[in-house]
């Protein structure tokens, strides 16, 4: 198996796969990795201990893949599957029936893995909605922040909103702990609630089912323009009192189309490093893209581990 390539940049991720290297390696089910670059980000998360592989799909096209990334397959489990779609649904039964511990995207569109995952027949649905973060190290910014969804949900409505906050919440206190408390922004143009702009009063909405402890783990504020959520300056200039202004942990966006654009922002101009997982199911369901660099690659892995423990202690449902 090669060596890991990867030398480990940012402070915040080299801590989390640091210690990720201390606790087994889960079970993962690698869904489709037909191409090479997805067999290589596989084989540098073996290399660092994280994942043992359990590649799912076309064997012929998996081991042509394999002999052109120059990795050998001999040390991990290869389940034969027609197509793309039977892939995704033997890594769901696997997931289903505690066989592996986790699922990778591997050469397949997201909304095709998510389709055999988000039925409730699937087995793996929870009492939360589905929903993606990003877990990002941006250089400008002095901790990490979790943007939420960007990925998944297309136009939530405030209730599947509150999941997906509450799933960025629980996240986050895996990764960072459970004797501090995270800040929520929930983002939108303005500051102040607009009953013509929808995201304004999602966001006072979110607020009070914070206050009523409907969401739990975080203080939640908004609504909150980009700006004032990132920025004390900006909050400051406005006028807003607030203890998530300037100073946000969790960055919740008012729909897709928005979060992407912001995601995708702070990593090609921001030089921010991204990790994303897919939360709300039984199992973490890792998300990487073509686009992704190596160490993204292996803080995707990083954070199902932590997931994966985390739901072993009963501290994640």
């Amino acid at each position: 198996m090669p060596k890991p390539k990867t030398v480990l940049t940012h402070k915040y991720y080299r801590k989390i796969i640091d210690d990720c290297r201390k606790m087994p390696a889960i079970r993962v089910a690698v869904v489709h990795p037909v191409q090479a670059d997805v067999i290589e980000a596989v084989a540098e998360a073996a290399a660092e201990k994280l994942i043992v592989p359990v590649l799912i799909g076309p064997r012929a096209r998996i081991e042509a893949a394999a002999k052109e990334a120059k990795i050998d397959l001999k040390k991990w489990e290869l389940i034969d599957a027609e197509h793309s779609h039977a892939a995704a649904a033997k890594a769901v039964e696997l997931a289903a029936a505690g066989k592996v511990d986790a699922i990778m995207k591997g050469s397949l569109h997201t909304d095709e893995l998510l389709g055999a995952i988000v039925p409730s027949s699937s087995g793996l649905r929870t009492e939360y909605r589905i929903s993606h973060a990003f877990v990002m190290g941006v250089p400008d910014y002095p901790k990490p922040l979790i943007v939420t969804d960007a990925a998944v949900n297309i136009a939530p409505d405030a209730a599947t909103k509150a999941d997906i906050c509450q799933n960025a919440i629980n996240l986050w206190h895996v990764l960072f702990g459970r004797d501090k408390t995270p800040k929520v922004a929930v983002l939108a143009a303005i500051e102040t609630v607009n009953p013509k702009m929808q995201a304004t009063v999602d966001a006072a909405v979110l607020c009070k089912m914070a206050d009523r402890r409907q969401i739990t783990g975080a203080v939640v504020d908004g609504p909150l323009a980009f700006d004032n959520a990132i920025s004390k300056a900006a909050a400051k200039e406005k006028g807003i009192v607030s203890k998530v202004a300037g100073d946000a942990d969790i960055l919740l966006v008012p729909e897709i189309e928005s979060g992407n654009i912001l995601a995708k922002q702070l990593s090609f101009l921001g030089h921010a490093d991204a990790a994303g997982i897919v939360l709300g199911a039984r199992v973490p369901i890792i998300l990487t893209s073509r686009a992704d660099n190596v160490l993204a690659h292996l803080m995707s892995c990083a954070l199902a581990v932590k997931m994966v423990a985390a739901r072993r202690a009963g501290k994640v449902k």
